[in-house]
């Protein structure tokens, strides 16, 4: 494939990782604390598993931080822009080779790491209170990180036991 076909397939596919990872987290959330609880972080996942790193860091912390601004959390936006971006740098840098295996699991579980200290150190800068934002923060930030982890699990092994998964992505 042509260098220049190639970057325009991976911009498109990020420009779809993006809208993807928006409208999961936008319209199938569950609002908690200072947040919400999603399943947009499982696309991030695979974003980062299929697409080479810009691209995947592009849609992860795009996708992200228009999440916030389509569901009423703005003040959230930039933030959200950094951490998801670290998310999908994380996930693609831990990973292995294949969309699910050993290094994936360790990638998911960083990843659930970066993600809740980063929204409990935004929820300090916001709103003040260490341990208070720790209690306000941390389970829910928990129970999102495992919930996209095995949402991304079960995403990732069914795509693997399909033969054509577009190679080009893998």
């Amino acid at each position: 494939m042509k260098k220049e076909n190639e970057k325009l397939l991976n911009t498109v596919y990020a420009g779809l990782f993006a809208a993807m990872t928006a409208l999961l987290t936008a319209t199938l959330h569950i609002p908690v604390g200072n947040g919400y609880i999603h399943c947009g972080d499982a696309v991030i996942f695979l974003a980062a598993a299929m697409l080479p790193m810009p691209y995947a860091v592009a849609a992860s912390a795009v996708g992200g931080m228009l999440a916030d601004l389509l569901s009423g959390y703005a003040v959230y936006a930039l933030p959200t822009f950094l951490i998801k971006g670290l998310l999908a740098l994380t996930f693609a840098k831990v990973g292995g080779e294949q969309l699910f295996c050993k290094r994936r699991v360790l990638a998911v579980i960083l990843c659930g790491i970066v993600s809740i200290i980063g929204y409990w150190i935004t929820a300090v800068v916001l709103y003040g209170g260490w341990t208070a934002q720790f209690i306000g923060t941390v389970p829910g930030n928990a129970v999102q990180a495992v919930g996209s982890g095995a949402l991304y699990a079960a995403a990732a092994l069914a795509l693997q036991r399909t033969k054509d998964v577009r190679p080009h992505l893998l």
